[in-house]
C-alpha cells in the first residue's frame, strides 16, 4: 500500500550550466521515496538522463519545466507534494509560482528559497548573521554601472541577475571593458539589474555541500577549488578534503554553513560557496538545493546525500538516517560524516568540449563551459590529481619540454613550479618576459620566439611535438593575443595545459609523485567496506 504520491520536477534538457549532476539527483530521489513507501512521480524531458528511464520512477511526464505544463500535472495527479530542489536551477525558479498557486513545496521553503535568490534580501541576512560577503552593488542604468564599479574598485565580477551556469559572467579589469561588456553581453534596466562584485584576487575558494533537517545540519563535505577564486565552481578542479587550508578555516568554514542552513531554515540539501582570503572567509552565495558536486561529494566520502535529503524531506530526521555519524565525538575538519576511512584525498576534473569549437578560447573564467566531470581518489594529492587527468584525457608527461609563459602578476608565484621542473629532468621553453624572469632567479630555460618573431615560433613546436605541456596564465585582457593561439594549438594537439598557477602546481606536484611512488587502481566499492 502506497503511503500517498509525491511529484519530482527534473532539471530539463542538459545543457552547459545544468547536467546529468542533478539528474542523480533526482534519480536518488526517486529511489529514496520509493523505498519509504510513496509513489515517485517523475517530470523530465531529456530522452537521454536516467530519471527518464522507463523503470526509474513509478510514473514519468515526459513534459517541460515549465509553469503551465507542471501545473496541469499536478492538477491531474493531485500529489501530496512536489520536489524541486534536486533539478538544479530550473524547477527552483518554479517553487515561487507554484506556491502561490496552492501547492504545497516540499523541502526547504520557496521563501526560503527566494532570500538566497535575491541578491539584496540575501545581503540583509548576512549582516543580520555578522558574516561577511566581498562588497557588492546592484546597478539598474550603465551609468549606475560604472560609479557601482568605481565605489567597489577594479577588478569586479559582473553578471545579469538570475543566470545559469555564470551565463554572460565577467571579469573586468577598467571602465572601458564594463562598457563594452553591457553593450555587447547585456541589457541593464530596472527589471534586469546588473549584479556587480568585488574580485577578491588571489583567494582560494570552497564549496559546502550540506544536509539539514531542520534542527541538525550535517556538512557532507568542503571541498577546496584547484583554481583560483574567479574561476565558475563548474570549471574548477576541486579536492576533497582541502589541501591547503588549515583546520581553524575548516572549523569556522562549518560553523558559518550550519549558521545560515538554520537561518535559512533548510529542509534537505545546501550548498555553500566561501572564498578564503587572508585567513578571513567570506560568502559568495548559497544555494538552497542540490548542487552539481552532490554526485562527487557522495561518491567521495560513501554516503548518498541527494538520499539522505529526500528522506528528510518526507518528515525522517538525521540522527535516524545516519545515527552512527552523531555518535562520533572528533569529526574530521574536512566532513562531519565520520562513519568512513577519510585518509585519501578525492579530485574532481572537469572535461571540455573544447575540441568540438576550433575557434572558443579555451580559457577558465567566471562563465561555465565544462560539460562533464571525472575523479580521482588516492591516498597521496598527488597521484589523486595525476588520476583525474588521465580521467579526463589529459596524461601528465613523465619527460621533454615545457612551456612557461605568465602574466607579470603570477611571476613571483612560477619560480617553485618552475624550479620542481627542472629538479624533475624537464627542459623549460619561455618566451622573453617569462625566460629573462627564470634566468634572473637561477632557473635555466630556453627562449623560444613568440608568434610575431623568427620561426619556429612556440605555436610551431607545439604543433611539431616538441613541447610537452604548457602553463600559460592570462593577462587579464580579452584580445586574441599570442596566448590564444598556443592554448588553442596545446588543444588541437592534444597537450596538457594550465592556466592558473595553483593548477599547474598541483600538476607537477602530480608529475613529482607519478615518477617516486607507485600508482594503484582499486573499485569505489572497495573503499567504503
Amino acid at each position: 500500500m502506497k503511503k500517498g504520491k509525491i511529484i519530482i520536477l527534473g532539471s530539463g534538457p542538459n545543457r552547459i550550466g545544468q547536467g546529468v549532476e542533478f539528474d542523480y539527483a533526482c534519480v536518488h530521489c526517486v529511489w529514496a521515496l520509493k523505498e519509504e513507501g510513496y509513489e515517485a512521480i517523475m517530470v523530465n524531458c531529456n530522452p537521454e538522463t536516467v530519471s527518464t528511464d522507463y523503470d526509474t520512477s513509478d510514473k514519468l511526464f515526459f513534459e517541460p519545466i515549465v509553469y503551465e505544463d507542471v501545473v496541469n500535472i499536478i492538477e491531474s495527479e493531485n500529489p501530496d507534494g512536489v520536489v524541486v530542489q534536486f533539478g538544479g536551477q530550473t524547477p527552483l525558479k518554479l517553487a515561487v509560482p507554484l506556491q502561490n498557486a496552492g501547492i504545497k513545496i516540499l523541502g526547504t521553503s520557496p521563501e526560503s528559497i527566494d532570500i538566497a535568490e535575491d541578491r539584496e534580501r540575501f545581503r540583509e541576512l548576512i549582516i543580520k548573521l555578522g558574516l561577511k560577503q566581498p562588497e557588492s552593488g546592484i546597478a539598474r542604468s550603465k551609468e549606475e554601472a560604472i560609479l557601482t564599479a568605481e565605489r567597489i574598485g577594479y577588478p569586479v565580477l559582473v553578471r545579469p541577475s538570475y543566470v545559469l551556469g555564470g551565463r554572460a559572467m565577467r571579469l573586468v579589469y577598467d571602465t572601458a571593458e564594463l562598457l563594452e561588456y553591457i553593450e555587447e553581453a547585456v541589457l541593464v534596466t530596472e527589471d534586469k539589474p546588473l549584479l556587480i562584485d568585488r574580485f577578491l584576487q588571489d583567494a582560494v575558494e570552497l564549496d559546502v555541500d550540506a544536509v539539514s533537517d531542520g534542527e541538525d545540519v550535517l556538512v557532507g563535505a568542503v571541498m577546496e577549488h584547484i583554481e583560483e577564486a574567479g574561476i565558475h565552481s563548474g570549471d574548477s578542479a576541486t579536492c576533497i578534503p582541502p589541501y591547503t587550508l588549515d583546520e581553524k578555516i575548516m572549523v569556522e568554514v562549518k560553523r558559518q554553513t550550519k549558521e545560515l542552513a538554520k537561518a535559512l531554515n533548510v529542509y534537505g540539501l545546501m550548498n555553500v560557496q566561501y572564498a578564503v582570503k587572508d585567513g578571513e572567509v567570506f560568502i559568495i552565495e548559497v544555494n538552497p538545493r542540490a548542487s552539481r558536486t552532490v554526485p562527487f561529494v557522495s561518491k567521495a566520502i560513501g554516503y548518498p546525500l541527494a538520499k539522505i535529503a529526500s528522506k528528510i524531506i518526507i518528515g525522517k530526521k538525521l540522527r535516524e538516517i545516519v545515527p552512527e555519524v552523531f555518535n562520533i565525538k572528533d569529526p574530521h575538519p574536512a566532513t562531519d560524516f565520520r562513519g568512513r576511512d577519510f585518509e585519501r584525498y578525492s579530485i574532481k576534473e572537469v572535461v571540455f568540449p573544447w575540441n568540438r569549437f576550433p575557434e572558443v578560447d579555451p580559457l577558465l573564467g567566471p562563465e561555465m563551459k565544462s560539460t562533464g566531470e571525472v575523479m580521482g581518489i588516492d591516498q597521496d594529492f598527488g597521484l589523486a590529481f595525476y588520476k583525474a587527468q588521465a580521467a579526463a584525457g589529459s596524461i601528465l608527461p613523465e619527460s621533454g619540454n615545457v612551456f612557461i609563459s605568465v602574466a607579470d602578476r603570477d611571476k613571483p608565484n612560477i619560480i617553485e613550479i618552475a624550479k620542481k621542473l627542472h629538479d624533475l629532468g624537464f627542459n623549460i621553453y619561455a618566451t622573453e618576459g617569462t625566460h629573462r624572469f627564470l634566468q634572473e632567479n637561477g632557473i635555466p630555460s630556453v627562449r623560444v620566439s613568440k608568434l610575431s618573431e623568427e620561426r619556429p615560433n612556440i605555436v610551431d613546436r607545439i604543433r611539431n611535438g616538441e613541447i610537452k605541456m604548457v602553463i600559460n596564465t592570462p593577462s587579464g585582457k580579452r584580445e586574441r593575443s599570442d596566448a590564444y593561439f598556443i592554448r588553442r594549438a596545446a588543444v588541437e594537439h592534444k597537450i596538457p595545459y594550465f592556466t592558473t598557477v595553483r593548477a599547474a602546481k598541483a600538476a607537477v606536484e602530480a608529475v613529482y609523485s607519478y615518477k617516486h611512488k607507485q600508482l594503484d587502481v582499486k573499485p569505489l566499492q572497495e573503499m567504503f567496506r
